[in-house]
């Protein structure tokens, strides 16, 4: 039996997860991983501290090229794949290399997502934080910064807002909705993350948005607000979302809705190629909706699944949640998953809060089942919470303990019982 080709197109969280699964399963077939980037892999949730000089650029990468040639993984860098010729099975790229392939994975990630009608975007000190290469770029332009403006609350731009003010840079968040982080809870949950911002000295600005970018010679100079507010800077920092990366797919070969369509074996409409990480459609365990999700732990899942399956040994994908989220900003740990936003709808909520933390839980509307929850500055236990929403557990008997904070793994081994 001939050995294998395996073609992995990304060279990110998914892509590298598939390549490494698949040398597990198949350690004769030959792996081949094509990126974009001139970087060798690297984790991209550093990038912020890298713009912070809190992480050398040495500290990004997973690996660097060598360890992964010693598994036989190829690395062909600074290479982009233009089109899949599927019956020829075979993948042409930019350098007019035509690669044969038996299974080949689409992990090209997303891209940042520019809003529409920000003119001035081509100014020397615009950035989107996407790349290490972008992060290399802002952490040059610091050095002559004083204020810099960073346009959306999400929370890589709220990462990259730290960053900056940790170097002596005032900085001023310009939001659309009515308060930060608001793809991961609603305004009245977020108070104490939004004390704790302002305490740390970020200038918040919300309910407007950027209209034009202003700059000459030495790059940008300053924001001009929808309402006609002028905000002086040398540096503005795009956040508002990413989109996946399927534009160099023919849609009328392979079923794309704005990522390409999965099932749960990762597999795509064509045969042997699959997709796996932000570029991938996934689905919602809790509501069964279709989903794309940018975070780095379902790529990496999701790669790993997409490895182990073109390797030919099946392993299922069994989705994220919509909304799935842990970490801190100014010191201030949170916890946001599942069904978080409730405003008009008949879910069953629970709020508790404190000088110092927060919790919420969101039942569906009979009461029987936790779908979503948030917790902030006390995290205690959240991974509990985790597994009762994912495995949808009837609660029964252990909902006041759910509800009081009091749940440990005593309570679930019972609910299995009961189930």
């Amino acid at each position: 039996m001939e050995s294998r080709r395996y073609v992995i197109v990304g060279g990110s969280a998914a892509g590298m997860a598939a390549a490494v699964a698949i040398r597990d399963h198949d350690p004769h077939g030959s792996v081949r991983v094509l990126s974009d980037e001139a970087d060798a892999p690297y984790f991209r949730p550093l990038i912020p501290f890298v713009v912070s000089r809190k992480k050398s650029v040495a500290d990004m990468f997973l690996r660097g090229r060598g360890p992964y040639r010693a598994q036989g993984i190829e690395l062909s860098l600074g290479v982009r794949a233009e089109r899949i010729d599927s019956p020829a099975r075979r993948l042409v790229t930019d350098h007019g290399e035509t690669i044969p392939y038996d299974r080949l994975l689409i992990a090209t990630g997303s891209r940042p997502n520019i809003p529409a009608g920000i003119s001035g975007l081509e100014h020397q000190g615009v950035f989107a934080l996407r790349t290490l290469e972008d992060a290399r770029q802002a952490a040059r332009r610091a050095e002559e910064t004083t204020r810099a403006v960073m346009l959306g609350g999400g929370l890589l731009n709220l990462k990259a807002a730290f960053a900056l003010l940790e170097r002596g840079i005032e900085v001023t968040l310009v939001v659309y909705s009515a308060e930060v982080l608001s793809q991961l809870m609603e305004p009245a949950d977020a108070l104490l993350i939004r004390r704790a911002l302002d305490q740390a000295g970020l200038r918040i600005l919300t309910g407007c948005s950027a209209g034009h970018i202003l700059g000459g010679d030495r790059g940008v100079s300053g924001v001009v607000l929808d309402d006609g507010r002028e905000l002086p800077c040398q540096m503005v920092c795009i956040g508002k979302g990413v989109r996946p990366n399927t534009e160099w797919l023919d849609a009328g070969a392979i079923k794309v809705d704005r990522g390409v369509v999965v099932d749960k074996h990762t597999h795509a409409s064509i045969p042997d190629v699959y997709a796996a990480g932000d570029v991938a459609v996934t689905y919602d365990p809790i509501t069964g909706a279709p989903i794309i999700t940018g975070l780095w732990t379902n790529a990496v899942e999701m790669g790993r699944c997409a490895g182990a399956n073109m390797a030919g040994y099946p392993s299922v994908y069994g989705g994220t949640f919509g909304v799935l989220n842990a970490t801190q900003v100014a010191r201030m740990p949170f916890v946001s998953m599942g069904i978080v936003h409730t405003a008009g709808t008949e879910y069953e909520t629970w709020c508790r809060g404190s000088a110092d933390a927060y919790r919420k839980l969101v039942f569906t509307p009979d009461g029987d089942r936790l779908v979503g929850a948030l917790f902030v500055g006390d995290i205690t236990n959240a991974g509990l919470y985790r597994l009762v929403i994912r495995e949808r557990m009837q609660v029964g008997g252990m909902k006041r303990q759910l509800v009081d904070h009091r749940l440990h793994y005593g309570h679930l081994l019972c609910a299995r019982d009961r189930g």
